[in-house]
Protein backbone atom coordinates (compact mmCIF):
# COMPACT_ATOMS: atom_id res chain seq x y z
CA UNK A 1 0.00 0.00 0.00
CA UNK A 2 1.49 3.11 -1.37
CA UNK A 3 0.83 6.07 1.67
CA UNK A 4 0.04 9.26 0.13
CA UNK A 5 -0.99 12.81 1.38
CA UNK A 6 -4.28 13.17 -0.79
CA UNK A 7 -5.45 16.63 -0.35
CA UNK A 8 -4.10 20.17 0.11
CA UNK A 9 -0.69 22.03 -0.39
CA UNK A 10 1.54 18.35 -0.66
CA UNK A 11 -1.36 16.68 -2.02
CA UNK A 12 0.28 13.76 -4.12
CA UNK A 13 3.43 13.44 -1.76
CA UNK A 14 4.42 9.84 -0.93
CA UNK A 15 5.18 9.40 2.71
CA UNK A 16 7.52 6.40 3.95
CA UNK A 17 6.26 3.57 6.20
CA UNK A 18 7.36 2.62 8.96
CA UNK A 19 10.13 -0.15 8.81
CA UNK A 20 8.33 -3.59 9.94
CA UNK A 21 5.17 -4.43 10.88
CA UNK A 22 4.49 -2.02 14.23
CA UNK A 23 2.37 0.40 12.62
CA UNK A 24 -0.75 0.09 10.80
CA UNK A 25 -1.30 2.89 8.37
CA UNK A 26 -4.90 4.64 8.13
CA UNK A 27 -6.81 3.40 4.31
CA UNK A 28 -7.07 6.57 2.14
CA UNK A 29 -10.62 5.89 2.05
CA UNK A 30 -10.81 5.93 5.90
CA UNK A 31 -8.33 9.17 5.70
CA UNK A 32 -10.63 10.84 3.20
CA UNK A 33 -13.58 10.39 4.97
CA UNK A 34 -12.36 11.84 8.40
CA UNK A 35 -11.46 14.65 6.82
CA UNK A 36 -14.66 15.10 4.79
CA UNK A 37 -16.70 15.12 8.05
CA UNK A 38 -14.06 17.72 10.04
CA UNK A 39 -14.41 19.52 6.51
CA UNK A 40 -13.13 23.74 7.13
CA UNK A 41 -12.91 23.00 10.82
CA UNK A 42 -9.45 21.97 10.17
CA UNK A 43 -7.97 24.78 8.80
CA UNK A 44 -6.00 27.00 11.75
CA UNK A 45 -6.87 24.10 14.06
CA UNK A 46 -3.91 22.36 16.53
CA UNK A 47 -3.57 18.85 16.45
CA UNK A 48 -2.01 16.11 18.44
CA UNK A 49 -1.33 12.84 16.44
CA UNK A 50 -0.61 10.70 19.75
CA UNK A 51 0.18 7.49 18.41
CA UNK A 52 1.89 9.02 15.27
CA UNK A 53 3.24 6.03 13.41
CA UNK A 54 4.18 7.60 9.87
CA UNK A 55 2.39 10.78 10.51
CA UNK A 56 -0.15 10.18 8.04
CA UNK A 57 -3.03 11.79 9.58
CA UNK A 58 -0.91 14.80 11.42
CA UNK A 59 0.74 15.54 7.46
CA UNK A 60 -2.50 15.44 6.32
CA UNK A 61 -4.19 17.94 8.52
CA UNK A 62 -0.88 20.41 7.83
CA UNK A 63 -1.63 19.82 3.89
CA UNK A 64 -4.96 20.72 4.44
CA UNK A 65 -5.01 24.30 6.58
CA UNK A 66 -3.84 22.95 10.11
CA UNK A 67 -1.70 25.33 12.31
CA UNK A 68 0.55 23.22 14.17
CA UNK A 69 0.56 19.38 14.60
CA UNK A 70 2.10 17.50 17.30
CA UNK A 71 3.83 14.09 16.33
CA UNK A 72 4.67 11.44 19.27
CA UNK A 73 5.50 7.58 19.27
CA UNK A 74 7.55 5.81 21.52
CA UNK A 75 9.57 3.95 19.17
CA UNK A 76 12.82 5.26 17.25
CA UNK A 77 11.57 4.09 13.76
CA UNK A 78 8.11 5.69 13.90
CA UNK A 79 9.81 9.09 15.29
CA UNK A 80 12.64 9.04 12.38
CA UNK A 81 9.65 8.17 9.88
CA UNK A 82 7.62 10.89 11.11
CA UNK A 83 10.32 13.56 10.77
CA UNK A 84 11.52 12.40 7.10
CA UNK A 85 7.63 12.42 6.17
CA UNK A 86 7.21 16.10 7.74
CA UNK A 87 10.31 17.35 6.28
CA UNK A 88 9.66 15.96 2.62
CA UNK A 89 5.97 17.98 2.79
CA UNK A 90 8.04 21.02 4.04
CA UNK A 91 6.17 21.40 7.38
CA UNK A 92 9.02 21.47 9.47
CA UNK A 93 8.27 24.72 10.93
CA UNK A 94 4.42 24.14 11.91
CA UNK A 95 5.44 20.60 13.51
CA UNK A 96 6.95 19.09 16.64
CA UNK A 97 7.81 15.57 16.53
CA UNK A 98 8.02 13.46 20.37
CA UNK A 99 9.94 10.41 21.37
CA UNK A 100 7.87 9.10 24.58
CA UNK A 101 5.08 7.28 26.16
CA UNK A 102 1.89 8.58 24.76
CA UNK A 103 0.02 8.25 28.72
CA UNK A 104 3.25 9.80 30.50
CA UNK A 105 3.07 12.74 27.90
CA UNK A 106 -1.09 13.02 28.54
CA UNK A 107 -0.61 12.66 32.32
CA UNK A 108 1.32 15.99 32.58
CA UNK A 109 0.19 19.46 32.84
CA UNK A 110 -0.94 20.46 29.56
CA UNK A 111 1.37 22.99 27.51
CA UNK A 112 -0.98 23.74 24.87
CA UNK A 113 -4.20 23.08 23.84
CA UNK A 114 -5.34 21.38 20.79
CA UNK A 115 -8.90 20.93 18.60
CA UNK A 116 -7.74 17.51 17.92
CA UNK A 117 -6.73 14.76 19.69
CA UNK A 118 -5.83 11.74 17.30
CA UNK A 119 -5.68 8.62 19.01
CA UNK A 120 -4.78 5.45 16.68
CA UNK A 121 -3.15 3.16 18.84
CA UNK A 122 -1.54 -0.48 18.23
CA UNK A 123 -4.70 -2.42 17.82
CA UNK A 124 -6.17 -5.09 20.90
CA UNK A 125 -4.56 -3.58 23.87
CA UNK A 126 -6.64 -1.32 25.02
CA UNK A 127 -4.14 1.38 24.89
CA UNK A 128 -7.32 3.94 23.10
CA UNK A 129 -9.25 3.33 26.29
CA UNK A 130 -6.64 3.99 28.81
CA UNK A 131 -5.49 7.26 26.54
CA UNK A 132 -9.10 8.56 26.47
CA UNK A 133 -9.59 7.94 30.46
CA UNK A 134 -6.33 10.13 31.11
CA UNK A 135 -7.35 13.19 28.38
CA UNK A 136 -10.96 12.66 30.45
CA UNK A 137 -8.73 13.58 33.69
CA UNK A 138 -6.47 15.80 32.39
CA UNK A 139 -8.97 18.21 30.10
CA UNK A 140 -6.06 21.32 29.98
CA UNK A 141 -5.14 19.37 26.55
CA UNK A 142 -8.44 19.96 24.74
CA UNK A 143 -9.14 23.51 23.46
CA UNK A 144 -12.95 24.78 24.64
CA UNK A 145 -14.60 23.22 21.37
CA UNK A 146 -11.49 20.17 21.09
CA UNK A 147 -12.19 16.96 19.56
CA UNK A 148 -10.70 13.57 20.80
CA UNK A 149 -11.04 10.92 17.58
CA UNK A 150 -10.37 7.29 17.90
CA UNK A 151 -9.40 4.57 15.46
CA UNK A 152 -9.74 1.32 16.50
CA UNK A 153 -10.72 -2.07 14.74
CA UNK A 154 -14.75 -2.27 15.70
CA UNK A 155 -14.29 -5.32 17.57
CA UNK A 156 -11.87 -3.53 20.18
CA UNK A 157 -15.40 -1.06 20.45
CA UNK A 158 -16.28 -0.48 24.05
CA UNK A 159 -18.64 2.43 26.12
CA UNK A 160 -16.36 4.14 28.33
CA UNK A 161 -17.19 5.94 31.62
CA UNK A 162 -15.70 9.52 31.36
CA UNK A 163 -16.81 12.66 33.19
CA UNK A 164 -15.34 15.63 31.21
CA UNK A 165 -15.91 13.59 26.99
CA UNK A 166 -19.00 11.81 25.90
CA UNK A 167 -18.98 10.24 22.88
CA UNK A 168 -20.79 12.01 19.95
CA UNK A 169 -20.54 9.78 17.07
CA UNK A 170 -18.98 6.84 15.58
CA UNK A 171 -18.05 5.39 12.10
CA UNK A 172 -17.26 2.47 10.68
CA UNK A 173 -15.32 2.23 7.49
CA UNK A 174 -14.76 -1.86 6.91
CA UNK A 175 -12.10 -3.20 9.71
CA UNK A 176 -12.18 0.97 10.77
CA UNK A 177 -13.98 2.75 13.60
CA UNK A 178 -13.61 5.89 14.43
CA UNK A 179 -15.18 7.18 17.53
CA UNK A 180 -15.45 11.20 18.69
CA UNK A 181 -15.81 12.36 21.74
CA UNK A 182 -16.65 16.00 22.96
CA UNK A 183 -16.38 17.71 25.84
CA UNK A 184 -19.80 17.40 28.23
CA UNK A 185 -21.97 20.69 27.55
Amino acid sequence: MTLRVISGTARGRKLKSVPGDTTRPVMDRVKEALFNILAGDVVDSNWWDLFGGTGAIGIEALSRGAAFVRFSDLNHAPVETIKENVAHCGFGKQSEVCKGDAFSMLSVNADRQFEYIYIAPPQYKEMWVKAVKIIDENMGWLSADGTVIVQIDPTEYEEVKLKNLEETEQRKYGSTLIVFYDRVK
